[in-house]
């Protein structure tokens, strides 16, 4: 019997020390390519223990903002699996050092990155190409009672959009924080 051979990922440390950029490995032909999009065991080995609970998968039409939402009890690791985004987060830890702290990742079907949120930390993106399929995995039960949210142009964050253009927006998300 073969024995299993982890994927190699690559870690990629962001302003924050508990969120984390991976990039794992492909394996490309001219069929296509392979990825793991996700093993409890090599992420482990990578400090990624989390239990997720709940796995969701958004379609967004270009020139969108899901966001900024977030929940103090759930963590998120996110990537896309079609299309480009520009996706950010943000510190809301009241106590942290990078409270208020924002840093944006271009995520795309391309370069296969995947981001792990903290809880605490608010997410949201804009859709830099037609269709963008997202995927979420979340460590609670998504439950708007629970949701938080901020204004994705709130000035006392001062988040630079790459906007081009008029955005997609939901109500809201367009209300003020």
């Amino acid at each position: 019997m073969a024995k299993h051979v982890p994927a190699m990922i690559q870690v990629i440390e962001t302003n924050f020390a508990d969120a984390k950029l991976f990039v794992p490995d492909i394996f490309e032909d001219d069929r296509g390519l392979l990825t793991e999009t996700f093993s409890a065991e090599n992420y482990a080995q990578l400090g990624l223990r989390e239990t997720f609970v709940q796995d969701l998968v958004t379609w967004t039409a270009q020139n969108s903002i899901r966001g900024l939402h977030y929940d103090p009890r759930m963590a998120k690791f996110v990537q896309v699996l079609k299309g480009r985004v520009y996706d950010v987060i943000v510190d809301m830890r009241e106590d942290s050092a990078t409270y208020k702290k924002w840093q944006g990742f271009y995520l795309s079907d391309y370069n296969h990155h995947q981001l792990f949120i903290p809880s605490n930390f608010a997410h949201g993106y804009l859709t830099l190409t037609q269709d963008v399929v997202f995927y979420y995995k979340m460590t609670a039960q998504h439950d708007l009672q629970y949701e938080k949210r901020i204004n994705w142009r709130d000035p006392s964050i001062g988040i630079d959009w790459p906007v081009s253009g008029n955005v997609r927006i939901s109500r809201k998300d367009d209300m003020p924080s």
